[in-house]
């Protein structure tokens, strides 16, 4: 059908095979007939909290945040990346897979917001240190922000921005620098926020919550995009 340029995108005859779209951004036709579709998607998003593993059903009969959903009336779900068994907060889940990817791929840089207690007050110069990047097992992990939100006897909150998606990372950077985490918890993914949403509840995401993260993994891809043309791009003679 495309070869028979019997298909636009936004209105343009789509020419090649393999021509990508971000479903809610752009507009398909066949025909000159909308093209949807072929499953009703669905994008939740719950609050995790501790104890509880980012998996529909554990083996050894753990509690699970299938556990947290209804066990009727929705599609399968899948969580789109995972906190660990003690970190609480932001679970995105959804059946788009190309959403799920966006978000889940470093290379997008979809930034991940955390409050993280930790034990002991960092200095200065250890919030430079996170975000000049430090060295776990072998690994450069870094965050874009790093403050102070709430000093105490004994221990700190701090507000921590990442985009890299590594396993334990925000934990493994803090024990990097001597403060070792005491509650870890994800109040944000790319534009979308926890707010109020009560521990163990969930709610579904609103039409422009929904355009706002596409439109994120949709700048993500782009970005991707050009950075690997001008990787690719020979260099000038002379």
């Amino acid at each position: 059908m495309i070869l028979d340029r019997r298909v636009r995108v936004n209105g343009r005859i789509a020419s090649q095979l393999g021509t990508k779209v971000s479903p809610g951004l752009d507009t398909v036709t066949c025909d000159n007939k909308p093209v949807t579709s072929s499953q009703s998607l669905l994008y939740l998003i719950l609050h995790k909290p501790a104890g509880v593993l980012t998996s529909l059903s554990d083996p050894r009969g753990r509690p699970v945040i299938g556990d947290l959903l209804p066990p009727r009336g929705l599609p399968r779900l899948f969580p789109v990346g995972r906190l660990d068994y003690q970190t609480e907060g932001l679970v995105l889940l959804t059946n788009d897979g190309a959403l799920a990817h966006g978000l889940m791929h470093p290379s997008f840089e979809v930034e991940k917001e955390y409050l993280a207690k930790v034990r002991g007050c960092p200095t200065p110069d250890d919030l430079a240190r996170l975000k000049a990047g430090v060295v776990s097992e072998g690994e450069r992990l870094w965050t874009t922000h790093a403050e102070i939100v709430k000093p105490g006897i004994g221990s700190a909150w701090l507000k921590l921005i990442v985009h890299q998606g590594r396993y334990h990372e925000i934990r493994r950077m803090c024990d990097a620098i001597g403060h070792p985490v005491l509650r870890l918890q994800r109040v944000r993914v790319g534009p979308i926020m926890l707010g109020k949403l009560p521990k163990g509840c969930w709610r579904r995401l609103s039409p422009a919550e929904l355009a706002d993260i596409r439109r994120a993994c949709l700048h993500g891809a782009r970005r991707q995009t050009v950075g690997r043309r001008i990787a690719r791009r020979p260099e000038s003679e002379g």
